[in-house]
C-alpha cells in the first residue's frame, strides 16, 4: 500500500502553532464497487486506530463517490469505522445495522418489463427502417438495441436499506440536518455534469438516494432518476471530487483510492485469496476480464493523478493525503468483487497492509501530521497480534517477524530521507 502526499508545508507558512486553533481536515473517498468499500472500511478501521488527535465520524467534512459514498454517508451520521464493518463486512445476525450485500445483487426488473414491452414496437420501427426505407441490417438491429435493458442490478433495495439505517436515533437520512458537511457526487448521464448532492440546491434528497444515484456504475445499475435527471455513478466525471472541499478551505485532507493499476511485474509469487495459484500470470492470460480491469484502473488512476497535481496548484494551503493500495497487491486486484465469502478476507488484508504502511512511513507521517495535532499511536502499531476480525494471529516464526520489522524499519528510513 503506498501513501502520497501531494505537498509539504514549512513552518514559517503557518505561523501559529497547531495548537492555537482547531484544524480543518476533511475525508474523500472514492468509489471502487464492493471491493472499493471493504478497502476503505479495513483501511479507515487501522486509521482510527492509530491516529491520535482525530476522530474519522467528526471531520469539517466529506465528500463520496460511488462505493465511497456508502462509506462517507455512514462516518458523517457517526457510524464508526468498527460499525461500518460490523455492518458491512462482519453480517452479524445480532446486529441490528445489519446491510446485506446480497442488497446489491437485486435485478433491475422494472428496467427489464420496460423494456420488453418496447420490443414490439422497435422491431416495428426496425423492420421499417430496413424494408421500406432500404437501411442496412446494422442500423435495424441499432434501433432494436433501445430494448436492451440499461443496467442489470437495482440499487433500490439498498436505497431502501440505507434509508432505514440512516433514521435510526441518531442519525438523519437529510443532508441539511446533518452535523458536518456530507457531499456525494453523481453525473448526469445527459450532459455528463457532476451532480455534488448536499450542495446548496441539491441539499434535499435525501442522502440514502444519493448513495444509490453515485454508485449506478452504467452497464452494471440501472440509472437512478432524481429531480428530472438521469444520474449515474459520480466516477465518470472524476475520481475523488475533492475540490468540494477543498474549496472550503482545510488544513488536511485524507484522500482513500481503493482502485489502482496492477504491476505484475513484481509480483509473482503473491498468495490469491480463495486460489491455490500462487503464480500470478501475465495479465494477458487471464483473459478479458482481467484486460479489461487492468484498462479501467490504469484510466481512472492516471485521471487520478493529474487531479493530484491540480489540487496542488490550485490548493496550495492545504496538505493533502492519498492512500492506496500497493500497485503490486495481488489480492487486491485479482479479488473477485461480488465473491462476498472473500470480504471478511480482504477487509483483514486491507486493515493489515494498511497497519503495515503507516509502520512503515511512521517518520516522515510524523512530521506532515503533527502541524494538524495528529499523531501515531505507536504502540498500537507494533502490536504484533492486533486483527480486524476474528482471534488474535500467531506472529509466526521468530526469524520471519525479525526480517519483516527489519524491512519496515528500513522503509521508513527510506522515506524520511525523501
Amino acid at each position: 500500500m503506498s501513501l502520497a502526499a501531494s505537498k509539504k508545508k514549512t513552518q514559517g507558512r503557518r505561523g501559529a502553532p497547531a495548537a492555537s486553533r482547531k484544524r480543518r481536515i476533511g475525508l474523500a473517498l472514492a468509489g471502487g464497487g464492493p471491493l472499493g468499500a471493504i478497502y476503505e472500511i479495513g483501511a479507515l478501521c487501522a486509521l482510527d486506530e492509530a491516529l491520535v488527535g482525530i476522530d474519522l465520524t467528526q471531520l469539517s467534512g466529506y465528500v463520496g463517490v460511488s462505493a465511497g459514498g456508502f462509506v462517507a454517508a455512514g462516518l458523517a451520521n457517526g457510524m464508526t469505522p468498527r460499525d461500518l464493518c460490523a455492518s458491512f463486512i462482519e453480517n452479524t445476525s445480532h446486529n441490528t445495522d445489519l446491510f446485506s450485500p446480497s442488497l446489491l445483487m437485486k435485478p433491475a426488473w422494472d428496467e427489464y418489463w420496460k423494456r420488453a414491452a418496447s420490443l414490439p414496437s422497435l422491431g416495428a420501427q426496425a423492420a421499417y427502417q430496413y424494408f421500406v426505407k432500404g437501411r442496412s441490417r446494422m442500423a435495424a438491429f441499432e434501433r432494436l438495441g433501445r430494448a436492451l435493458p440499461a443496467g442489470i442490478f437495482s440499487g433500490q433495495a439498498m436505497q431502501e436499506r440505507l434509508a432505514q439505517l440512516f433514521s435510526e436515533p441518531g442519525r438523519t437520512n437529510d443532508f441539511r440536518r446533518l452535523k458536518r458537511k456530507l457531499v456525494l457526487v453523481a453525473t448526469d448521464l445527459d450532459s455528463g455534469d457532476a451532480v455534488p448532492f448536499g450542495e446548496p440546491g441539491l441539499d434535499d434528497v435525501p442522502i440514502s438516494l444519493a448513495v444509490q444515484a453515485s454508485a449506478a456504475l452504467p452497464g452494471l445499475y440501472a440509472p437512478v432518476e432524481v429531480k428530472g435527471r438521469t444520474l449515474v455513478d459520480g466516477a465518470l466525471k472524476k475520481t475523488l471530487h475533492a475540490s468540494v472541499l477543498l474549496d472550503d478551505g482545510l488544513d488536511l485532507l485524507i484522500c482513500l483510492n481503493p482502485l489502482v493499476p496492477f504491476d505484475a511485474t513484481h509480483s509473482h509469487k503473491h498468495k490469491v485469496l480463495g486460489s491455490n495459484d500462487e503464480r500470478i500470470p501475465r495479465l494477458i492470460d487471464g483473459g478479458l476480464p482481467v484486460v479489461l480491469s487492468q484498462t479501467f484502473r490504469s484510466l481512472i488512476h492516471s485521471r487520478l493523478e493529474l487531479g493530484m497535481k491540480g489540487y496542488a496548484q490550485t490548493h496550495p494551503k492545504t496538505d493533502i493525503l492519498l492512500l492506496e493500495p500497493d500497485h503490486r497487491d495481488a489480492e487486491m486486484f485479482l479479488a473477485n468483487t461480488f465473491s462476498w465469502s472473500q470480504r471478511r478476507a480482504l477487509a483483514e488484508h486491507a486493515y493489515q497492509r494498511t497497519r503495515a504502511m503507516l509502520r512503515s512511513r511512521r517518520s516522515a507521517l510524523a512530521k506532515q501530521l503533527a502541524p494538524h495535532g495528529v499523531t501515531l499511536d505507536h504502540a498500537v502499531l507494533d502490536e504484533e497480534q492486533r486483527r480486524l476480525l476474528g482471534k488474535a494471529r500467531r506472529g509466526g516464526p521468530r526469524t520471519a517477524r525479525a526480517l519483516k520489522k527489519l524491512e519496515e524499519t528500513l522503509a521508513d528510513l527510506e522515506n524520511a530521507r525523501r
